[in-house]
């Protein structure tokens, strides 16, 4: 799929972050953008901004943890567009506090989102994206390739995620379905804001320096390219590829230098 033009995508957590980003450029390319996200208000501004652009975009409130309101994601993309070419699994929720502290319902929260977002998804996707040709990319992480001390909910969910992707690239060898698991470094993006602490409260503000992370519009850029070239594993600046490289000859050299990387934030609950 080297041309986007006339496809129907379909991104959620589109109202802001990499999800606002990759709608905002796969519209530059020419597609139709479905916006999923939870709050209707700020998807109608982003997908009116690309309206006024010259592109073509709707906005879908949506929870992924409901099937039904994905149900409905995908049914609006459907009725508006004809079908679904792309799926953008991006909704996520990200966590930071010690599995010795945390609350178990904010591990639950993490997999509804972050694991069950994407099946739901998938669920009613599937038919059309078969019969297209099209992809579904998993929007994962860095912690999806190696535990990563004081996120044990979102390591797990992002693994979820991974092998249920993988699963279902197999299971469709022969219809020639694409999927890609692509994993961000570090990105500048509200999940980091909005991050789980270990009663379930929000974060709030982030621990590490914005300024030196991938900005949203870059990692959208590499997830379209890694489309293009219909890649199963589409990783991001060198923390993402050295994991991949370390994981597999020094698994014990790097869960040493997670937990020391991780133990220099601010407030880390590494002691």
């Amino acid at each position: 799929m080297k041309d986007f033009h006339g496809k129907s995508v379909v991104v959620t957590g589109a109202s802001s972050g990499i999800g606002e980003a990759l709608a905002r450029h796969f519209a530059e390319l020419g597609a139709n953008v479905v916006l999923g996200a939870r709050s209707a208000e700020k998807l109608e501004a982003v997908a009116a901004e690309i309206r006024a652009k010259g592109g073509h975009a709707v906005g879908c409130a949506v929870d992924v943890v409901c099937e039904e309101e994905c149900k409905a994601l995908i049914d609006t993309a459907v009725r508006e567009f004809g079908g679904v070419d792309v799926l953008i699994c991006n909704a996520g929720l990200s966590m930071r506090a010690l599995f010795d502290e945390v609350d178990l319902k904010v591990l639950h929260r993490l997999m509804d989102v972050n694991f069950w977002g994407t099946v739901n998804c998938c669920k009613y996707a599937l038919p059309y994206l078969q019969r297209a040709h099209g992809s579904i990319v998993g929007i994962s992480s860095v912690a999806g390739l190696h535990g990563l001390p004081g996120r044990t909910g979102y390591s797990a969910s992002k693994y979820a995620m991974t092998g249920f992707l993988e699963t279902l690239r197999i299971e469709n060898l022969k219809k020639g379905l694409h999927v890609m698991v692509a994993c961000p470094g570090f990105t500048a993006s509200n999940v980091r804001f909005a991050a789980l602490t270990a009663d379930g409260s929000q974060q709030g503000e982030t621990p590490r320096d914005e300024a030196k992370m991938m900005t949203p519009e870059e990692v959208a850029r590499i997830v379209v390219r890694g489309i293009r070239r219909r890649k199963r594993l589409c990783l991001m600046e060198i923390e993402g590829r050295a994991t991949h490289f370390v994981k597999k000859f020094a698994p014990a050299f790097l869960d040493r230098m997670f937990y020391w990387v991780m133990a220099k934030e601010p407030d880390s609950p590494l002691k």
